[in-house]
């Protein structure tokens, strides 16, 4: 398979199989409303050749905001403004999907100022209040969800990704870790993952069957009593029965673990694609694309992991924050390995209002 060939998911068509992973970007207002900044990365990502850029977790509710500058989705006042950003991306001849989440237990209680939502509320959570979602809560989450994605396609995202990855809420529901409901929404992994069902067919009835529809999910937690590969496998199985168009492959949780979702010292290919043995177990097993993330740094193990038949397309995240223009540059012949040093100094700045970039290579060109 031809990385750089055109290929489809549902109604999209994309120029490549790489993908530009939800990255928080830290440059949306107080208010989760798109900044020209934000407007410009992605800009850039579309120019430098990106086939799908995925956007940082838009929150869908506003007490399910994870964290300050953070892109918002929840008020049909946010479409215009989330339409300068499509818009801008379009005319590089880029696609755009917007990623909806909800924080839930990991909501940032300083800007929300609301007890942040879990699947269960249980002594040693938190030291601060949680709310443990009522059956209320659930539909309202729901109807949530189809509200963002129905105000995506109003802006002219090219589909929409749901976010059920690295112990947000919706992850937080697969997982026993977190997970210790008795109701029909606890319990087996049928029932801890009924919520995506019902979140999936919403936006399903709220944009139409040709819309794509994508989803970002673990492939397991990889920490004691978490989501296992074969629960995994069958959440995968279910969403591809059940609609859903791609799924996007990665693993671990904010709380820790063996494995976290952004792994440091990448620092040769065999450290690549960490999650590539839960990929080719999934990938057999399901009909719809996968789309693996985790550590993709070069172009021969990209090839390799498509080629192995563990994924349909490549997605990366801090690359592409140094190298915008990546895709365009092995396109060309120049396929030595990302220079991204896999060190996630780039989160710092964005926990300061700066915006997320390469701290590596701003100190770089400042000795120059």
């Amino acid at each position: 398979m031809d990385l750089f060939q055109p290929s489809y998911i549902n109604s999209m068509t994309l120029d490549n199989r790489f993908v530009r992973s939800a990255t928080w970007e830290g440059m949306a207002t107080d208010d989760g409303a798109v900044t020209p900044k934000l407007v410009e990365t992605m800009e850039a990502l579309a120019q430098g050749g990106v086939g799908l850029i995925i956007t940082g977790h838009a929150y869908v509710l506003p007490q399910g905001q994870a964290g300050p500058w953070q892109l918002g989705i929840t008020s049909d006042d946010q479409v215009d403004g989330l339409k300068t950003m499509t818009d801008a991306v379009h005319r590089k001849g880029g696609k755009i999907v917007v990623q909806l989440a909800h924080a839930g237990h990991f909501a940032a209680e300083k800007l929300t100022k609301t007890p942040p939502w879990v699947a269960s509320a249980y002594e040693g959570l938190s030291d601060s209040p949680r709310h443990g979602m009522t059956q209320g809560d659930i539909s309202d989450l729901v109807a949530a969800f189809a509200a963002a994605a129905t105000r995506a396609k109003a802006a002219g995202f090219d589909g929409v990704q749901i976010h059920s990855a690295h112990g947000y809420l919706l992850s937080q529901f697969l997982s026993p870790v977190f997970n210790r409901r008795t109701d029909e929404y606890g319990g087996s992994i049928e029932n801890r993952s009924r919520l995506h069902m019902e979140v999936l067919k919403a936006i399903r009835h709220a944009v139409g069957d040709d819309y794509p529809v994508l989803i970002k999910i673990n492939c397991q937690d990889f920490q004691e009593n978490g989501l296992t590969r074969e629960e995994a496998l069958q959440v995968c199985k279910c969403l591809a029965d059940n609609g859903m168009d791609a799924i996007e492959l990665s693993g671990g949780t904010l709380t820790g673990g063996k494995l976290s979702p952004s792994r440091t010292g990448i620092t040769s290919s065999e450290k690549e694609a960490y999650f590539r043995e839960e990929a080719a177990a999934i990938k057999r097993e399901i009909d719809i694309p996968l789309i693996l993330v985790g550590g993709l740094r070069s172009l021969d193990i990209a090839n390799e992991m498509v080629d192995q038949g563990r994924a349909d397309y490549i997605s990366m995240c801090r690359p592409l924050i140094r190298e915008p223009g990546l895709v365009n540059r092995w396109r060309s012949g120049d396929t030595a390995p990302a220079t991204c040093k896999s060190d996630n100094l780039c989160f710092r700045p964005a926990m300061t209002g700066k915006g997320i970039y390469c701290v590596v290579e701003e100190r770089e060109k400042s000795k120059e």
